[in-house]
């Protein structure tokens, strides 16, 4: 039987209907760009120190000395949560005692703030932090925000992967942009923190929900050569199109209310895509529904100006697929065999640390000396080139040494970041940036490699769970950041250190470049440094899809 590449070659490679479909579903998620990443500015936190009552009988010289000073990069700054007794400088300031001179700041009792606080509007107008108060005791809401929007988007992965499986590419694609947007534009209406954050949850549900499953979409629909530049140069470049605008958004508009707003709208424009996007006819066929997936390729030929010809499949194909179809196929599937589970294993750890060092790094910017707009914007051009070195690693040399590679670059830089002296801080950024360049380039080709190892029966499943994974990493990629208030370096010798170990991991993965992409689970590659053999005492029936049992053997590779 031939392959659904064979069946389809008529219609060519790079013709009007692939470059529609490449483009179209690449800007699909420019909102994805925006959203991944928004929270940096909607809960930005501005310097910030106690307030002092203008009502408070203070004289100017003791209000100018009404908060602590601390020490912070060689200078002093005021505390962000603590203020002198107010009823004790009130009293000083009616005796006519001088702050310095008379009275030795340093003996003085101190309190919280009790009258809230004020914030710099240097940086920001207003976010979520500075309208809800969001500082001191109540600072750990800050990293649980974007941790919350990413368990969404654990969730929202997880669903959407088997979703996708069963109710159609198109039909998911569109429900979880509709997510997506619809409740961020609700976020704009949240009256506190429980609200925004509820809501953030759900936005997370659609936000890489969509980026799954039209980047599915793509690898079924468009042919071999073209998959690739899609799935790296396309849909991850688009990505960053979405990336950058944000800091240009966020540098004109510095009202988080109204940022949201802004950054809501394109989503709504890519509803007009639906007439546009086929489903894909892999999944068509997969489901048995072979009359309309030759509509679509029909119309994909007349598209292309190509006359299709009188029969694209022929009946034994189409007997052979229809008794395919019949075994139903669940997640269960990802863990069956003994070759699948172990891919499907080695696939959550590589994409759950991959993700802990692109979104830590994503995350981190802010932290950075410099602008917090430019360093935002320089850490999405960075993506670019890295798209780019990524497409051309999975063109010309293996999948598994090309990521290896990107990985061993990105978490070797990242360990030399705490030997760069403090005064060359701009040395610093410059390698931060590099170590986001070699991450973001692994994490361009771990979407491509990883639906190269599934087949085509789970996957969108495969990708979906392994997608689960990494959304574990970005959950606790806030965290990481946040242990830069103890050490500075420490977030990078972490993450440096489990991109490298990833790295390593890469290495005994099974090599898909130049394979055709599996169909079914019994023609998937086979794990790197394994070897199988069937022992004839166990020999018994399979079901389709089934290896025969292995004892596994270590050998060299």
């Amino acid at each position: 039987m031939r392959d659904y590449d064979e069946v389809t070659a008529f219609l060519g490679k790079w013709g009007p209907f692939q470059r529609l479909i490449f483009f179209l579903l690449s800007a699909s998620i420019i909102p994805n760009g925006f959203n991944g990443m928004s929270v940096v500015f909607l809960a930005g936190t501005p310097e910030h120190h106690c307030r002092v009552p203008d009502t408070a009988n203070l004289s100017s010289a003791w209000r100018n000395h009404s908060i602590p000073v601390r020490l912070q990069d060689g200078r002093e700054v005021p505390q962000s949560c603590r203020r002198y007794r107010l009823a004790t400088i009130v009293n000083f300031s009616a005796l006519g005692l001088e702050p310095g001179r008379d009275v030795n700041l340093e003996q003085l009792e101190q309190e919280g703030c009790l009258d809230g606080w004020e914030f710099s509007q240097d940086i920001y107008m207003s976010t979520i932090v500075t309208e809800w108060s969001l500082v001191c005791e109540e600072d750990w809401k800050t990293p649980l925000t974007t941790s919350l929007f990413f368990v969404g988007v654990l969730l929202g992965s997880f669903v959407s992967g088997q979703l996708s499986d069963r109710f159609g590419r198109k039909t998911i694609l569109f429900a979880t942009m509709a997510v997506q947007t619809g409740f961020s534009f609700l976020q704009i209406f949240s009256i506190n923190w429980e609200m925004f954050t509820v809501l953030f949850v759900i936005v997370g549900m659609g936000q890489i929900s969509n980026y799954v499953v039209a980047f599915i979409l793509g690898t079924e629909i468009l042919g071999k050569s073209v998959r690739i530049i899609f799935s790296t140069l396309g849909v991850c470049i688009f990505y960053a199109f979405g990336y950058m605008l944000l800091p240009l958004f966020a540098y004109f508009i510095r009202d988080w209310r109204m940022l949201l707003l802004a950054l809501t709208v394109p989503g709504v424009l890519c509803a007009a895509l639906w007439w546009f996007i086929p489903e894909s006819p892999r999944w068509l066929i997969s489901q048995g529904r072979f009359q309309e997936a030759e509509v679509i390729i029909r119309r994909a030929a007349k598209t292309n100006g190509i006359i299709a010809p009188s029969t694209i499949f022929d009946s034994s194909e189409l007997q052979d697929l229809s008794s395919k179809k019949q075994q139903s196929h669940s997640i269960l599937d990802l863990i069956r065999t003994r070759n699948i589970r172990m891919i499907t294993v080695m696939s959550i750890i590589l994409w759950l640390t991959i993700s802990v060092g692109y979104f830590g790094l994503s995350l981190d910017t802010p932290n950075l000396h410099g602008d917090v707009y430019l360093n935002c914007f320089l850490s999405a051009v960075v993506e670019v080139p890295a798209y780019v070195l990524a497409w051309l690693l999975l063109r010309h040399l293996p999948r598994r040494y090309s990521m290896a590679t990107a990985l061993f670059l990105g978490g070797s830089v990242l360990l030399f970041v705490q030997l760069v002296p403090p005064e060359l801080y701009y040395l610093a950024t410059v390698l931060v940036m590099v170590g986001k360049f070699g991450v973001t380039a692994a994490f361009s080709m771990v979407y491509v490699y990883t639906a190269e190892l599934y087949p085509t029966v789970v996957r969108n499943m495969g990708v979906g769970v392994s997608s689960t994974a990494s959304r574990l990493g970005s959950i606790l990629s806030p965290y990481f950041v946040y242990l830069g208030a103890y050490d500075r370096f420490l977030p990078y010798i972490l993450m440096g250190s489990l991109t490298i170990l990833t790295a390593i991991l890469t290495l005994f993965l099974p090599e898909t470049f130049g394979t055709p992409l599996p169909d079914t689970i019994d023609q998937m590659l086979r794990v790197k440094g394994i070897k199988y053999r069937q022992t004839p005492s166990h020999t018994r029936m399979l079901k389709d899809g089934e290896e025969s049992p292995t004892v596994l053997k270590s050998t060299s590779f």
